[in-house]
């Protein structure tokens, strides 16, 4: 054989070798993780029930900082005074009993899929109302564990949260939800929870919430004392604001409208007493309607709320046009009442002047001639009938006032009086409330 087939054959074979070398060194190398794994956690060798030491291997307390990735808000209740939030949760801690030869940095963390292989804080959500974990399609669940014996634990789960609210300013309110994390057994000499130094929560872009925006999140501790002694607690308070757009049409537009279409009844003429009677009663019973459906969708509270301002005025508005048409028909009754007995008075005392001048002539037919004759003459002119009465000048007799009548001018009045202070009422609201949120913020 000649030289160059003896230097191809050894090529190939070297190359062969390599090659073989390099897949047992991947084999050996998840291999190896096993190993590493088995070594740390076998029986014996680990005790997940005691809780690592303290900083730099005293018996000081354990430190588990926290961070938060909040992934969605879905529902905030008002009725209900609760949030529902999905979230990943993550936690991390050093354990030196879990340290481990990395193989020259190759090994970056160790991955595992069961908690209780490890030590775990008793973590809990004190403000929790209901919970649960997902998965779908596994498990959405993972620890690592780093060669220096640091551990991180990672989980997704979705929580609904109390969330005391004050509705003293709704809807021009801003209320401020908490998430409340504590540990449940270990006391602050043993374990405490802090901040993930540099961007401890994060919340997705493009958050979005039906009636509500997050304008912004703090974070904060807040440790508890007992008579069982000091527990480590953190705390983010997420701050929202109501979107107020909504209400504006769905409610204070509405309110408006109906307290305009009230005033129409001013405008109608007295005598249309179906046609006012029907208009008042349909916008207050719709009114009374709308005020119904904003308190069904609130908890009942003690205090009064910037919506029941603004939908007792409303209605108090509404009723108001009512009771306006009440008086006005009252008053034009009571002038037609005055009228007739007038008109009866001024008959009866016609008829008694008559009777008087009738009365004067018989006795005076016994007298002389000429006398009786000129006192005939005399009563015949007393006698004369009435002039014509003027139908302007007896129709405008009717009025207490010159300009118009008692009713009329209630109706003048409440065309003016009505739209004035309702606008005023809207001035001192809007900026009463308006400003008082600006205090809060």
């Amino acid at each position: 054989m000649a030289p160059g087939h003896y230097f191809w054959a050894i090529f190939y074979f070297a190359c062969l070798c390599s090659a073989s070398l390099a897949n047992n060194a991947k084999v050996n190398f998840r291999e190896k993780e096993k190993k590493i794994l088995d070594q740390i956690l076998g029986a014996g060798k680990y005790d997940a029930r005691i809780r690592p030491s303290g900083i730099n291997g005293t018996d000081g307390p354990a430190i588990v900082r926290i961070n938060l990735f909040v992934r969605s808000i879905m529902t905030i209740s008002d009725i209900k005074m609760e949030y529902s939030v999905q979230l990943t949760f993550r936690e991390q801690w050093l354990d030196e009993r879990l340290k481990f030869d990395d193989i020259g940095g190759r090994l970056k963390y160790l991955t595992l899929t069961e908690a209780n292989r490890v030590w775990m804080p008793d973590l809990f959500f004190s403000n929790e109302k209901e919970g649960h974990f997902h998965n779908i399609i596994m498990p959405n669940v993972y620890i690592r564990i780093f060669p220096y014996g640091s551990v991180l634990y990672s989980i997704r789960i979705s929580l609904t949260l109390a969330c005391p609210m004050n509705l003293k300013l709704y809807p021009l309110d801003r209320q401020v939800c908490s998430l409340r994390m504590a540990s449940y057994g270990w006391t602050t000499a043993d374990l405490v929870f802090l901040w993930k130094e540099g961007d401890p929560v994060q919340v997705v872009k493009n958050l979005h919430l039906p009636r509500f925006t997050l304008e912004k999140f703090l974070t904060d501790y807040c440790n508890s004392k007992t008579n069982t002694g000091e527990y480590s607690c953190l705390k983010v308070d997420l701050l929202f604001k109501r979107e107020f757009s909504y209400y504006l049409i769905q409610i204070y537009i509405p309110c408006c409208m109906l307290v305009i279409v009230s005033w129409v009844s001013f405008w109608l003429d007295q005598g249309a007493v179906p046609a006012r009677v029907s208009l008042g009663v349909t916008t207050l019973l719709t009114m009374a309607t709308q005020t119904s459906g904003i308190n069904a969708s609130l908890p009942p509270v003690s205090y009064t709320k910037a919506i029941d301002v603004w939908t007792g005025v409303c209605l108090t508005f509404v009723f108001g046009a009512l009771l306006e048409f009440a008086l006005v028909n009252y008053a034009s009754r009571s002038a037609d009442r005055a009228a007739d007995i007038q008109r009866e008075n001024m008959k009866k005392k016609r008829r008694e002047m008559e009777q008087v001048s009738l009365d004067a002539a018989s006795d005076l037919l016994d007298t002389d001639s000429n006398a009786t004759f000129a006192m005939l003459r005399q009563c015949e002119v007393h006698m004369q009938p009435p002039k014509r009465p003027n139908c302007c000048r007896t129709w405008w007799s009717r009025f207490p006032t010159r300009q118009c009548s008692r009713s009329k001018r209630i109706d003048v009045i409440s065309r003016i009086t009505f739209p004035l202070v309702f606008a005023l009422f809207n001035l001192v609201y809007w900026s009463t409330y308006l400003f008082r949120e600006e205090e809060e913020d």
